[in-house]
């Protein structure tokens, strides 16, 4: 008998053969949701559209086809840089469905960044709009491996100089009628390569594998509260690995139905949305969060049909918590992974949410908290975070960079290099990196402890601490902080605050007051630059305290 894998999160029987495009396309096209719509995108410039299942298969299958017709074979790198559109998942999933594999990356990298990834995946396409064309092309006009550019939009082809060849995607789709099953990738087989921040100064691709959707069971049943019907509103853009997930693979696994934005937005452009597609499931960062709850005075009246909200990328303040549990009425879970393994411990509709805590391993993953011996902590103490290696949802490795994976996977487990507690009833207490880690007068401080208290200030928009060590051997616990506009605090309140809320040895000692953080381009704060932002420039007029 076939064990339908979306119906049985606990089965982690991984078949010898499965493909993600087939199976976020394919399976739905064959069943009762076929005729449902698939996704929905609106768009500030050209308005809302969208498609269905039976739609996405369909044209997923040709863009398969035309990479045949394009003589790229199995394995070959796809490299997909466009805005959030119904191309991106025709072109993520076609690409897999034809067994290449899919890169995606973000519109807002410059050219010598697209053109750093083309060259270090050995992409031999590259699918992108006709408007970016301009800009990229000066640079990958000879990009040695690249053969073929897909270009999406609207509007008159750019012309093309030889090299590499220049296609319109939508004409070369709609000339496709007849196209082959899809490549009967394993399970193992590499499905897509995504870039991370890497140690070197260059991203960091991590490659995962087809079973990697299978691995993220889980996070379906203990983090998402899928039922029948459902509409996913996501705030982010499907470059990023959370939204590849949680906004693309996940919902359409799950035969769901997806809405994403792409334009300028504003505090309540998200409600909006919620309200005018009868979302019920809302997916953002912190960020988006908190200026929904400082900039709108929208509430749960506003918004019937929603009924979950996800949270992940940076830790959940918990006034921004309790501000949105009062004004709708509903909790936000966090989800707590890295690109190397995505989502494995979250918190969810099972069990209280507990202040502070990220939640809890999710049902489905082995995971352990280990010490520098790799021998299990007791509970209560602080341990490395490992995944055990046969996890599915476990990436198969840096892209061209072997012995960074084999530091990283030793003896059965993944070092994932953030350290965590558990208490006795399973919660997990996340403590960050090692680095990141305070240690200040013989005390070992947890920056994200000091956050979360500093945070319910009702004048701190944001902070981030950090060990400052002003002297040989002399750290002090320091505090970044964005205040709200408006604001009269200054140091002495912050640092009075922290007396009251902190344990003496916890407490910030001083205080740089900025303007903005340092930033991924997926807006995760960059501590360690931070860091050395503030050990360059104190007591300059952007930094002081």
């Amino acid at each position: 008998m076939s064990v339908d894998l979306r119906r049985n999160p606990w089965n982690r029987e991984i078949p010898e053969y499965f493909n993600v495009g087939s199976a976020c396309t394919d399976v739905q096209a064959d069943s009762p949701v076929a005729d449902q719509v698939a996704m929905i995108v609106g768009d500030d410039a050209l308005g809302t559209s969208n498609a269905t299942y039976r739609e996405l298969a369909n044209r997923t299958d040709r863009f398969g086809q035309l990479l045949r017709n394009l003589e790229i074979e199995a394995g070959e790198r796809v490299l997909v840089r466009l805005p959030n559109c119904l191309d991106y998942p025709t072109a993520f999933l076609g690409s897999m469905k034809a067994g290449a594999v899919s890169v995606p990356t973000s519109t807002l990298l410059v050219p010598e960044e697209v053109n750093y990834l083309a060259e270090n995946s050995g992409a031999s396409v590259l699918v992108t709009h006709k408007s970016m064309w301009g800009e990229l092309g000066r640079e990958l006009q000879d990009s040695g491996g690249l053969r073929h550019v897909l270009l999406s939009g609207e509007g008159p082809m750019p012309e093309s100089r030889g090299h590499p060849q220049l296609h319109d995607l939508e004409q070369e789709l709609t000339a496709i009628t007849r196209w082959d099953e899809h490549f009967p990738t394993r399970a193992n087989d590499p499905a897509y390569l995504v870039y991370t921040s890497g140690t070197t100064g260059h991203p960091k691709g991590v490659l995962h594998a087809h079973r990697a959707l299978l691995g993220r069971l889980p996070a379906m049943r203990h983090w998402f509260d899928f039922e029948e019907g459902d509409r996913i509103l996501h705030s982010g853009k499907f470059n990023w690995t959370y939204a590849l997930g949680t906004a693309m693979m996940d919902p359409l696994f799950q035969g769901k139905t997806v809405v994403v934005h792409e334009g300028a937005t504003q505090a309540d452009t998200w409600l909006k949305l919620i309200a005018a597609h009868g979302c019920t499931i809302f997916i953002g960062v912190p960020r988006i969060f908190r200026q929904i709850v400082q900039y709108t005075t929208l509430g749960a009246g506003d918004v019937p049909t929603l009924r979950h909200c996800m949270s992940a990328g940076e830790h959940l303040s918990d006034d921004l918590r309790l501000a949105w549990r009062k004004r709708f009425d509903l909790e936000i879970y966090e989800g707590l992974g890295m690109s190397e393994c995505s989502y494995y411990i979250s918190q969810d509709k099972r069990h209280p949410i507990r202040l502070g805590s990220a939640g809890r391993i999710q049902p489905g993953h082995k995971v352990a908290l280990l010490d520098e011996n790799r021998r299990p902590v007791p509970d209560g103490n602080e341990g490395m975070i490992c995944v055990a290696e046969s996890d599915p949802g476990l990436f198969l490795g840096y892209w061209d960079q072997q012995d960074e994976t084999i530091t990283a996977c030793q003896n059965g487990w993944f070092y994932t290099g953030d350290y965590a507690r558990k208490d006795e009833d399973g919660y997990i207490w996340f403590l960050g990196r090692r680095d990141d880690i305070i240690n200040t007068f013989g005390y070992r401080v947890s920056p994200q402890e000091i956050e979360r208290v500093m945070k319910t200030h009702p004048d701190v928009s944001d902070c981030v601490a950090i060990g400052q060590e002003i002297e040989a051997e002399k750290t002090l616990v320091a505090l970044c902080v964005i205040l709200e506009s408006g604001s009269q605090s200054g140091t002495k309140e912050l640092l009075d605050f922290g007396e009251l809320h902190l344990a003496s040895y916890k407490c910030p000692r001083l205080v740089h007051i900025m303007e903005d953080f340092p930033r991924t381009r997926n807006g995760k704060v960059l501590r360690g630059r931070i860091k050395q932002e503030i050990e360059a420039h104190t007591g300059t007029p952007s930094i002081s305290g």
